[in-house]
Parts: structure tokens; C-alpha cells; sequence
């Protein structure tokens, strides 16, 4: 039992009994009593942004790098401000409890007009019903303890978003005083589990040249140990989604690097799809993980293991979970054999300090930046030529490479940040965006100052949206210009340094590496129509889509 059962107390305990250290948010009078709550815990850490939607994508970055995290807001205009944020991490698998205050039951007599009220009092609740695993309204101190106790459970278990509406006069009413939290279990049917790793393991032995394509529930699920003990064990090569890009340490030798189709490097695309025996493992089937569909591997023919289920050659194995599937897939008597040949990665490029003065390019400057990560580096994309350039960037560790490349909302990269930071302060995120990516939620950068938080901030500065471009272009394509390196003069904190040649990226760069006190943006001057051949390869297929 907690040290108290009312019923923000027990809220607060109980996501901090699942690792919670800092919740994200902005303060509204619906919600004032349980941030008062928050404020004054000594195991939480309030984070207040400047916006409700750099709140909601810090909280998923944490729950990303953390396993879960915590969204805090008040009712309507700030709840429905993160309904993006939420099915971003609905789309892409990211725990995230999303509290909302509301208006006080003994107030919601006769239906009155209250402010931020839209059209009943259950309409928010609805919303995020849509684009939540579960949900509910703390409404009865009699079984708002029971209905955390099941939300939280469902994030837990789904790796999805939950919705946790809490009236502002319940959150000091008590809860049953005698209630205390069961810890919820749930295990696979243990004889389909023994029928689908014997199918699982006759498949792979069978198989002449078997290949892992590992996708983002790996990290989601925490089971990076046991995907690269199970490919070192059998000396099997894997391959990752975009999506679950650094699943793996980019520079173990086993790993091959990221399969997407006709959008990705062509020698990684011919060693997966001439495969015997594909095993993919927690991997999305989604356009862009696909390379606008290009990729012609056939799950109907592969082992196929997701936390929905697993199927083998198409046969659907049973009540199985994911985790259980992949333990076993450990133990299982899988032959060891040596693999071939294997693609070859390029070896990052050194700069020389002080020479190049061409123009800086997409190619150059991740070539660059290459060079230019360490084990402490997380690399944080957001939608656009900051992701498809990233591709070819080697990430050190496992779970170093975070972004949307899914749900493909702008704007993720700054605050999740934030969210990186607070959630593995051991680390320095490097930010890549662009320059309409950063008009929407670069401003979090004042949050960033507030809290002593140092990432380092890339933008890719090509005068507007240059993935639409290629696709179909107009005059609603171009954003106004900012001069992106003054903004520390705005805020008082960090360096800026504006780049056009490669001589002034790589001493950017230097200054930026040995500057730890604060933030660092790099305004990265790009012509307008410089692509790097991963978004042109994929910008070419979408502009057919668009214009048929």
C-alpha cells in the first residue's frame, strides 16, 4: 500500500513505481491541485514547456528511451493540443500516460457552460479514446485507484498511449483505504509456444542463408539483449527497419544495415530479399519502412512475430506474447553456422579542422556528422531530408536513433530532446531538423535553457519544405526565413553558428563538441533544391502517387 490512497498520491506513486522520474506539462486551473501534487514529490521532476505539444512529444521521447513516460495537462485546450502527439505514439508503439485534468464533478451540475468546454463533458474522453489502449474518468474515489492500477497496466503491456481524465476535486478525495495494487501477469499458452518454436526452429535450420529483420517492438519491448544474443548465437545477420533504426549497434559486425525497398542501399536489399528464411521480428509493414512499398518480401513466407502475434509461413501460432516468442526463439536448438560475405559499410569520413571551402551539401554534411558521433551521442530525426540523410549516419549504441518515421509528424526532434535528456542525462542528443521541422516547436529551446539541458541542434536550412518539392511544388512549399543562429542571443543561453562552407561546419562542430554549458544550433545553409539520394529515391515514387 502507498503512503497515501488519495487519489493523486496513488497516481503519482504508481508511476514511479514503474521508473517515472519526471512528468511533462502545462499548468491550467483544471489541473492545478495535481500539479501542486507533483510539484511537491520528492522522486518527480515537473517539466513545464512552453507548449502542450513539445510536452507531448518530450513525454514520448522518454517513454522511448525509458519505457514509459508522462504527459500532464489541463482539460481541452491543453488536452486536445496533444491529440497529435498521442496518436504519434499510438501509431509508433510509445507508452505514454496522458493525464488531463477536468472540470470538478459538483461543478458539472445542469450541464453549464464552463470554459474550455466543447461540447459535453465527455467529449475529450472520446477523442482520446480513439487513439488510446485504454482510458478512463477518475470520477469515483471508490474505483479511481482499480482504474490506474489498469490503465497504467495496458500501457505496460501494449506499448501504446493510455488516457487518464482527473477531475479537479477528486485529486485529494480518498481512495478505499485498504486497497492495495496487484500486480497484474499474463504468460503465452505454453503448449502453442512449444508447437511455434519447434515450426520456428525447423524453419531456420532449413534455411541456407537466414536473415533477421528486427523493427522497433525489439527496443519497445526491451528485448535488444536477447535479439543480439540470438544473432550471435546462431551467427545470423540483421538488417533493421528506418523505424527501428540502432536496434542494434550499428557497428557490430552481424548487423547489415537498414532495409527499406528501392529507397535503400541497394547491396542491403538484395542480401534480405534473396533470404531463405527471413525472420522478422517486431518490424511495422508500412510504407516508408517499405520503401513506398518497393520491398518485395513476402511475411507469408517468413517467420512473422509482432506483440499482435506471430505467424510462421502464414500459419497463425496461437495466444502467444512477443517477448515469451523471442525468449524462446534463445534456447531453441537453432544451429550455429558462419555467415557469408556480408555488404559492406563505408567507413566515416574524416574532415580535416580548417579546409574545405566549398559549399556545404546534404552528402557532405552527413558524412560529417558521421565522424562526428560517440557512444554518448543520440541522434534525434525529424520528418524530412534530417531522416532519409540520416540513414547512413552509424549509430554506436542500441536505442541511439530516435524518430517519427512512421507517424511522420514535423516538429518531434527539439522537444523529444528534452525528453532524450531527462530520461538518460549521460547522453547528448544531436538534433537534426529542418527549417520548417523547427518553426513549428524549436522554441521548446526555451525550455531547454530552463532546465540546463545541452543538445546540439542541426537545421537544415533549404528555404521550406523540400520533401514536398520534388513531389509537387508551389508557393505553399516556402516558409518566412529565420535567422536561426541569433536565437541564444533571444534567449540569453547557447551558441549559434551559421554554416555555408565545409570548413565552417567542422569548426562549428569542434566548438559545438567542446561547449557543454548549454544548447548549440548549427544553421546549416543548403540549397533549395539539394536532396540526398535517399529522399530523392523516395520523393520520386510518392510525386507519381501524387500527381496520378
Amino acid at each position: 500500500m502507498t503512503t497515501s490512497n488519495r487519489v493523486g498520491d496513488y497516481l503519482i506513486e504508481q508511476l514511479c513505481g514503474h521508473g517515472v522520474e519526471h512528468i511533462f506539462g502545462v499548468p491550467g486551473d483544471y489541473v492545478l491541485t495535481f500539479f501542486d501534487l507533483m510539484a511537491r514529490h520528492e522522486k518527480i521532476r515537473l517539466i513545464n514547456t512552453c507548449d502542450e505539444q513539445g510536452a507531448g512529444f518530450a513525454a514520448d521521447a522518454y517513454a522511448r528511451m525509458r519505457g514509459l513516460g508522462v504527459v500532464c495537462v489541463t482539460y481541452g485546450v491543453g488536452g486536445l493540443k496533444i491529440a497529435n502527439t498521442t496518436a504519434q505514439a499510438y501509431a509508433e508503439k510509445s507508452p505514454v500516460v496522458v493525464i488531463s485534468g477536468a472540470p470538478g464533478m459538483e461543478e458539472r451540475h445542469d450541464n453549464p457552460l464552463l470554459h474550455h468546454k466543447v461540447k459535453d463533458f465527455e467529449t475529450q474522453l472520446r477523442v482520446f479514446q480513439e487513439f488510446t489502449v485504454a482510458s478512463a474518468s477518475l470520477e469515483n474515489p471508490a474505483t479511481a485507484l482499480q482504474e490506474i492500477d489498469r490503465v497504467i497496466h495496458a500501457a505496460l503491456r501494449y506499448k501504446r498511449p493510455v488516457y487518464l481524465e482527473l477531475p479537479r476535486d477528486m485529486v485529494l478525495r480518498q481512495g478505499p483505504v485498504h486497497y492495495t495494487h496487484s500486480p497484474d501477469s499474463e504468460k503465452s499458452d505454453p503448449e502453442s509456444l512449444a508447437r511455434a518454436l519447434a515450426e520456428a526452429t525447423a524453419f531456420i535450420n532449413e534455411a541456407k542463408r537466414p536473415v533477421i529483420l528486427a523493427g522497433v517492438e525489439i527496443q519497445r519491448f526491451g528485448l535488444q539483449d536477447q535479439l543480439l544474443n540470438f544473432a550471435q548465437k546462431t551467427g545470423i545477420p540483421v538488417a533493421s527497419t528506418i523505424l527501428g533504426k540502432s536496434v542494434v549497434s550499428e557497428t557490430h559486425p552481424l548487423y547489415l544495415g537498414i532495409y527499406e525497398g528501392a529507397t535503400g542501399i541497394d547491396a542491403i536489399r538484395e542480401y534480405v530479399e534473396s533470404s531463405d528464411g527471413l525472420i522478422i521480428l517486431g518490424a511495422f509493414m508500412t510504407d516508408i519502412n517499405l520503401g513506398i512499398y518497393t520491398a518485395t518480401i513476402d511475411p507469408q513466407r517468413s517467420i512473422y512475430a509482432m506483440s499482435e502475434g506471430v505467424s510462421i509461413e502464414g500459419h497463425d501460432c496461437g495466444a502467444l506474447l512477443f517477448e515469451d516468442f523471442i525468449h524462446g526463439l534463445g534456447d531453441a536448438p537453432i544451429r550455429p553456422r558462419v555467415p557469408g560475405p556480408l555488404p559492406q559499410r563505408v567507413a566515416p569520413e574524416v574532415f580535416p579542422a580548417g579546409n574545405g571551402g566549398d559549399p556545404i551539401t546534404v552528402k557532405r554534411l552527413f558524412e560529417r556528422l558521421n565522424s562526428f558521433l560517440t557512444p554518448d551521442t543520440v541522434v534525434i530525426a525529424d520528418v524530412g531530408d534530417a531522416l532519409f540523410g540520416a540513414n547512413d549516419l552509424l549509430i554506436h549504441g542500441a536505442t541511439e536513433f530516435l524518430s517519427p518515421a512512421y507517424y511522420a509528424s514535423l516538429g518531434f526532434a527539439v522537444p523529444a530532446a528534452i525528453g532524450v535528456q531527462m530520461a538518460k542525462p549521460e547522453t547528448r542528443p544531436l538534433v537534426l531538423t529542418g527549417d520548417g521541422a523547427f518553426q513549428m516547436t524549436g522554441m521548446e529551446l526555451s525550455t531547454v535553457a530552463l532546465f540546463g539541458l545541452n543538445p546540439i541542434i542541426i537545421v537544415l536550412n533549404n528555404k521550406g519544405y523540400s520533401t514536398e518539392r520534388p513531389m509537387l511544388d508551389g508557393s505553399f512549399n516556402d516558409i518566412h526565413p529565420w535567422n536561426f543562429s541569433r536565437i541564444p542571443d533571444i534567449l540569453g543561453a547557447g551558441r549559434g553558428f551559421h554554416v555555408t562552407t565545409e570548413a565552417e561546419l567542422d569548426r562549428a562542430l569542434v566548438e559545438a563538441e567542446a561547449y557543454t554549458e548549454g544548447f548549440v544550433i548549427i544553421d546549416v545553409s543548403i540549397d533549395r533544391d539539394d536532396r540526398s539520394p535517399a529522399l530523392l529515391r523516395l520523393t520520386e515514387s510518392l510525386g507519381k502517387r501524387v500527381t496520378r
